[in-house]
């Protein structure tokens, strides 16, 4: 899969998040503090990396900063996004299950190595669920105005 990545600043878990991200077999496509000449404010960054995956460059994103909320926001701003702030390997796994999330947003304060580790494990491993109620409940995220 191909994978945009955006994080505003490079504290906590950013500098090894495009390495582990790879490490799984995944391109990438770098935004704010992890390129090299990108706008690192959250809000550009992130979104940025939101519309990759709505415009089809990337079949999903990961955004982070300082708390993983401006990044979420952001993220779910692009129309076509469903953005998940995941604190947990639970959590990241249900986002993709039930809500069919395309971008995952963390917090680097709060997100750990190994917490980062068993997020990616649950995120990647999840497939959105194929319950009529569950895509009935997708497809109606489109119709919210």
């Amino acid at each position: 899969m191909h994978i945009s990545l955006a994080s505003d600043s490079l504290d906590g878990i950013a500098p090894a998040l495009a390495a582990e991200v790879e490490r799984r077999g995944h391109t990438v496509t770098l935004y704010g503090a992890l390129a090299p000449d990108g706008r690192a404010d959250w809000a550009w960054c992130c979104s940025s990396a939101a519309r990759d995956v709505a415009e089809g460059r990337s079949d999903q994103a990961v955004v982070c900063c300082w708390t993983g909320t401006g990044a979420s926001i952001a993220a779910n701003k692009v129309a076509g996004v469903r953005a998940a702030l995941c604190a947990d390997a639970v959590t990241a796994a249900g986002a993709r299950r039930w809500n069919d999330a395309n971008v995952l947003a963390l917090s680097l304060r709060l997100t750990s190595p190994q917490v980062l580790t068993e997020i990616l494990d649950a995120w990647f491993a999840a497939a959105p669920s194929t319950e009529p109620e569950d895509a009935a409940n997708i497809a109606y995220l489109r119709e919210i105005r």
